[in-house]
């Protein structure tokens, strides 16, 4: 749509402009708006409305919409995916890092560099960087730019499109239900010849956007769960969360992690044993900053994790470089904890750690390794956490847990909270849990 705000007498278009990436004065154009204030420009909201996927994993025979908004337009801020296994619900979780994560990019080889990645596969998932797939995720902005408040769509793409192609529209119509007046289109498309371009960057708001994100990066976010940075986050947790004892061969400087400070998004899972890499490390470094991160780190963590058992973090020690952890008058290493208080650590430290004033936060499988009783409680404090964070903090899960779906309570109304939900299973499923009105359905025929 090129940017234009919409009134009652404009006609929204389809079209979105994109370039080939050695269009050098574009880019040296974005180069320039780097290096100028953003002072004026502040996010107040940054929430998804809609995902939609083609020909990616098991969404192939048609094109799916899964909506993260309620019957009222409002974003949801607590939204669950429930269903068997092989449905595709890691694969929707795989694609808001991957779609917010560009956004700090203005070329594909920068994207791919940036993540220590081959120039052919920039996104590190196949469906995006071969085949047909393609998607588009939508987020509303509401924002101010000079004092003048503003609303917007912007659309994320990546995959094999056309360059002035879309694969859902935001009509006037759409924008009003959504209470938003533009309509804003960037991402990175792929051809036939296997070629890349960048959706987009014709449009002054999606150029100045991409270059308030690009000098944002490397920022300091301060504070743990209290940033004042309002530039846009997705946080993303693997179902695979676990902590390893980190190589005993490696020196443990005090150094920063990898990816500190601010970036669009980032991903986390099991780690590798690198020193930098570690969850120890991160903790010391919050200790060496000695701003009083690592105090509330630890206040928080062991109130969620450890309340009402003989285990808490206690500090961390000088020789070697480590978390104590303190376990019946014993002190253990990070890694001796249980494969439950590993992922539920993991989760709380990062989150606090990274986590910006409008953060979207992706969960897969947040029930893995807990009892039923863990579950129920982890849910509990996301929730508390989605509503004293309201609506900066977007929480996304995908569980298998039946006991979870039954905290998160679909049908009731609490405080700060916009639920949804998305059941991509079958009978059986939905008979556990009865459809109030308020329920999204992705498909037209279950609504």
């Amino acid at each position: 749509m090129n940017g234009r705000v919409l009134s009652a007498h404009s006609q929204p278009t389809a079209h979105v402009h994109g370039i080939l990436l050695n269009d050098y004065n574009i880019v040296q154009a974005i180069a320039t708006r780097r290096k100028q204030s953003m002072d004026n420009f502040q996010i107040y909201e940054f929430t998804p409305l809609r995902l939609t996927i083609d020909r990616i994993g098991p969404f192939q025979t048609e094109q799916e919409e899964i909506s993260f908004t309620d019957n009222n337009g409002e974003s949801c801020n607590f939204f669950m995916l429930h269903s068997k296994n092989g449905r595709g619900k890691t694969t929707i979780l795989e694609l808001f890092p991957a779609l917010v994560g560009m956004t700090g990019f203005t070329k594909i080889q920068d994207l791919a560099a940036a993540h220590n990645r081959r120039v052919d596969s920039p996104f590190n998932l196949e469906s995006l960087d071969h085949g047909p797939g393609r998607a588009q995720l939508d987020f509303r902005i509401h924002y101010s730019d000079n004092g003048h408040e503003r609303v917007a769509v912007l659309s994320l793409l990546a995959g094999k499109l056309a360059v002035e192609e879309n694969l859902s529209q935001w009509d006037e119509e759409a924008l009003s239900k959504v209470r938003a007046q533009q309509w804003h289109c960037f991402g990175f498309c792929r051809d036939e010849a296997e070629t890349w371009s960048t959706i987009g960057l014709h449009d002054k708001w999606i150029s100045n956007f991409i270059s308030g994100i690009d000098a944002a990066t490397g920022e300091k976010i301060g504070g743990f769960e209290e940033s004042m940075l309002d530039w846009p986050t997705v946080i993303y947790f693997s179902a695979y969360r676990n902590i390893v004892q980190v190589n005993p061969d490696q020196h443990r400087a005090i150094i920063p992690p990898i990816d500190w400070n601010y970036a669009p998004s980032y991903s986390f899972g099991t780690e590798t044993g690198d020193w930098r890499d570690s969850l120890d490390n991160l903790l010391v470094w919050l200790k060496w900053l000695d701003d009083g991160r690592f105090d509330r780190a630890l206040k928080l963590v062991n109130e969620r994790v450890f309340a009402d058992t003989i285990t808490a973090i206690k500090d961390v020690r000088k020789d070697p470089h480590e978390v104590e952890i303190v376990r019946n008058g014993n002190v253990h290493r990070l890694d001796s904890l249980s494969n439950g208080e590993k992922s539920l650590v993991q989760l709380f430290v990062r989150i606090g750690a990274y986590m910006t004033r409008n953060t979207i936060l992706v969960i897969d499988e947040p029930e893995a390794h807990l009892h039923e009783d863990r579950q129920q409680r982890l849910l509990t404090q996301l929730k508390k956490m989605a509503q004293e964070q309201f609506p900066g903090l977007t929480i996304i899960l995908a569980t298998h847990s039946s006991k979870m779906m039954a905290t998160f309570a679909l049908e009731r109304e609490e405080d700060n909270l916009r639920k949804g939900c998305n059941l991509f299973d079958t009978v059986d499923v939905k008979a556990n849990f009865p459809r109030p009105k308020e329920r999204i359905f992705s498909r037209p025929e279950e609504r």
